[in-house]
């Protein structure tokens, strides 16, 4: 079998790694995603070897220049990438190399592949944490769009999804945005937790070099560098933050799409979902189907499953770095690649549909949808225990069934064959309109209360 040798590891071996091995070792088919960051990695430390004195500020000069002309040929496609020199770092560090010659042999000087990674991928999901902010807001928006067009339309609010009480679609969108808030609270809190440098960590000791980490994690947007060079190198709590907070949010990404495949369906008619989101059969021509939103709740389960993958690769690693944990950026690609996908075509789906305003207001009248309204009138006005109220009301709900009609279509001697006190004044109570209205609660579903909470949301994401 064919040998290779890489001249990067030195002279400790006489020969490189067979095939098979060359294979399961090298990473550059996935970590070349890395290359910005690296080289800015790179610069970052050859500038700080300068200003200590480790190198002369002519190689740093060189260094700086050549590593510039290395990214423009890695952005501009022109760049050939090896497997025989395993990952983006010696990728990198050899073009440069044969670019400027001696002085990239000392740009490794202090450092150690193992802090390089790490703040490199450390990076790279900071840039993560700070896309997905940016798409949530979108999304955000886009709810309350909606929100706002439809503060006042009646819709059912469901329990076990059976109708439970008129609510306003304004109501439930603001639901979303409730929710998706809370997911960009979780990346910011995951950014600011991360945005420590383990940069100058090196192997996993430290270094003798006189260098200076301040000088480095400043120029690279860190709020400092890392206080112990073990955790340096073995932290990867920062990606786990990252999917703990992509899984939530996918989650939430899932309840939306499962809403609006439900919604979209001959049976439910709530929603009309723009052909830009929607497919056909290719054989029943009737079918508009919610493809995009199928697709985000399938594409949930793989930031799900990347999310255990990466708890599960990193569970029984002693410090300080094991090659197991060149296993991490797969996982934290994918699931980033799809959660943006999801957020980007939520965004859209939610802007484009079109709410079916008189089947939500039909769907909220049925399934006896106001009886906790009549309930509650019962206590208010009778003076009932909310216990004998709830008798009251599911007599007259069950004599309702009987007749096959809902409960506003009961007649006064009805209502008062169950209790004779009832008078008509109860039917003020039984519209959905007067039910979702008499909801004023703060976060309630009266549309006073969805338009404050609009308001709200307007200036929070200005």
């Amino acid at each position: 079998m064919t040998k290779t040798s890489n001249a990067m590891w030195g002279g400790r071996f006489a020969a490189g790694p067979d095939a098979i091995m060359e294979a399961i070792n090298a990473s550059i088919g996935f970590d070349k995603r890395l290359a910005a960051q690296d080289i800015a990695g790179s610069r970052a430390h050859a500038a700080m070897l300068a200003a200590t004195g480790i190198i002369s500020p002519s190689d740093a000069e060189a260094i700086r220049e050549g590593l510039l002309t290395v990214l423009s040929e890695i952005e501009g496609g022109d760049f050939p990438f090896s497997t025989a020199l395993e990952d983006i770092h010696m990728n990198v560090e050899a073009r440069l190399k044969e670019i400027i010659g001696e002085p990239a042999g000392r740009l490794h000087t202090a450092r150690s592949r193992n802090d390089q990674v790490a703040v490199d991928f450390r990076l790279w999901v900071r840039d993560q944490c700070d896309a997905a902010d940016s798409a949530l807001a979108a999304l955000m928006e886009a709810l309350l769009g909606q929100a706002e067009a439809g503060a006042d339309w009646v819709m059912p609010g469901f329990t076990h999804l059976q109708v439970a009480q008129p609510v306003t679609w304004g109501h439930h969108m603001l639901a979303y945005v409730e929710m998706f808030a809370r997911d960009r609270a979780r990346f910011a809190d995951a950014r600011k937790r991360m945005n420590l440098s383990p940069l100058g960590a090196a192997a996993l000791a430290g270094t003798s070099f006189p260098i200076d980490r301040e000088m480095t994690a400043e120029a690279l947007g860190f709020d400092g560098p890392m206080s112990n060079s073990l955790d340096a190198v073995a932290d990867r709590d920062f990606a786990l933050e990252f999917m703990a907070a992509s899984s939530i949010c996918a989650m939430h990404l899932s309840r939306l799409a499962e809403e609006l495949v439900i919604w979209s369906s001959a049976q439910f008619r709530f929603v009309k979902m723009s052909d830009r989101w929607s497919t056909g059969s290719s054989i029943m021509p009737q079918k508009r189907n919610p493809d995009a939103a199928e697709l985000i709740r399938a594409k949930i389960g793989r930031i799900f499953g990347a999310n255990v993958a990466l708890m599960t690769v990193m569970k029984g690693l002693p410090l300080t770095y094991s090659k197991d944990m060149q296993e991490d950026k797969e996982q934290v690609f994918d699931a980033a690649d799809n959660l943006m996908l999801a957020l980007a075509a939520m965004s859209g789906m939610v802007a484009d549909m079109e709410a079916q305003v008189d089947n939500l207001r039909v769907a909220a009248a049925t399934g006896f949808s106001t009886a906790t309204d009549l309930a509650d009138w019962l206590v208010r006005t009778l003076g009932l225990p909310f216990r004998d109220a709830h008798h009251v009301t599911g007599s007259l709900v069950a004599m309702a069934e009987g007749k096959g009609c809902d409960l506003p279509e009961l007649s006064l001697a009805d209502m008062q064959s169950v209790h004779a006190d009832i008078t008509d004044a109860v039917f003020e109570v039984l519209g959905v309109d007067n039910s979702v209205a008499s909801r004023t609660s703060y976060g309630g579903t009266a549309p006073s209360q969805v338009r404050l909470q609009i308001a709200r949301w307007k200036e929070v994401l200005g």
